[in-house]
């Protein structure tokens, strides 16, 4: 178990920025020496593709479900080229593991063999007040036990192994919703998303001092239609910087990664060439984390 959470800890951004920015494999490279230095490989890339074969079999953690909904569901079923994915968006009192917006909101709540269902009504009902649609994620054979747990709109997803690979199956469709929470939508925006809003709707702002107008611009977006307001707030999301579209252009296992640290195309172009440098083969002991 040591050795698998230790396989997991790679992916993680502060390894991967150590690369980018120091050209940093030190994490990397004691892993390897740790673990595997009687196995040969080619590059960081090829180690890395390993060790996810490895957790995704006998360690599925955060990182794996987040990556198989990115490989899974967001490239093949659900993305376009106006589609963005959010890693950790806060709802409320909640932070969403995962969101996907194109023509409707999608909120996925990941729960893991390790996680605990402690606070998951409190998670759901946060993002029903704003996401069209909300599933849970959870590991093969717990369906029923979250079933009772949850409301009937909430979608299930089952994360199964196959004989080949790891599929998402849905186990039971979401419930489309139509409703909004002015209060948890206003803390889901920026400042010249929700000025927005009220400009497109009204085709003016509050005339009010700068201090006064997010509870201004709060007040006045209660006065506009929920399919309205639905449309307007998906449209504010879809202007955040989006790399979906380049996703496609990154080795499948390290796409999570990517989209977490929302790398510029310059870097991931740096950190892909990085990756396929030889891996160091020779027992290193000093690491940076």
């Amino acid at each position: 178990m040591d050795r698998l959470r230790s396989y997991s800890s790679i992916f993680s951004r502060k390894v991967f920025s150590s690369i980018i920015d120091f050209n940093d494999y030190s994490h990397i490279d004691w892993l390897y020496s740790t673990y595997d230095n009687t196995l040969y490989f080619n590059t960081y890339m090829d180690y890395l593709r390993t060790v996810y074969s490895i957790i995704s079999k006998s360690y599925k953690c955060e990182y794996v479900y987040k990556n198989e909904i990115i490989n899974q569901l967001l490239l093949k079923k659900y993305g376009t080229k106006k589609t963005i994915a959010f890693n950790e968006l806060k709802v409320g009192n909640s932070i969403v593991d995962f969101a996907i917006i194109n023509g409707e909101s999608k909120a996925f709540e990941i729960k893991t063999e390790f996680d605990s269902p402690r606070r998951l009504k409190k998670q759901m009902s946060d993002y029903r007040q704003v996401f069209n649609k909300c599933y849970i994620v959870v590991p093969s054979g717990k369906c029923p036990f979250y079933e009772k747990l949850i409301e009937p709109e909430i979608g299930i997803i089952e994360l199964v192994d196959t004989k080949r690979r790891l599929a998402l199956k849905e186990y039971r469709p979401a419930i489309p919703q139509n409703k909004i929470d002015i209060n948890i939508l206003m803390k889901c925006l920026r400042t010249e998303e929700y000025r927005n809003i009220v400009y497109s709707y009204f085709k003016s702002l509050p005339k009010v001092p700068a201090f006064r107008m997010y509870d201004a611009c709060a007040e006045i977006i209660k006065n506009i239609p929920v399919n309205e307001l639905n449309h307007l707030f998906l449209t504010e999301l879809k202007k955040r910087k989006n790399i979906i579209p380049k996703l496609v252009d990154i080795p499948k296992e390290i796409r999570q990664i990517c989209l977490c640290m929302n790398l510029s195309e310059k870097k991931r172009d740096l950190l892909i060439n990085k990756l396929n440098e030889p891996l160091k083969h020779r027992s290193i002991c000093i690491s940076r984390i």
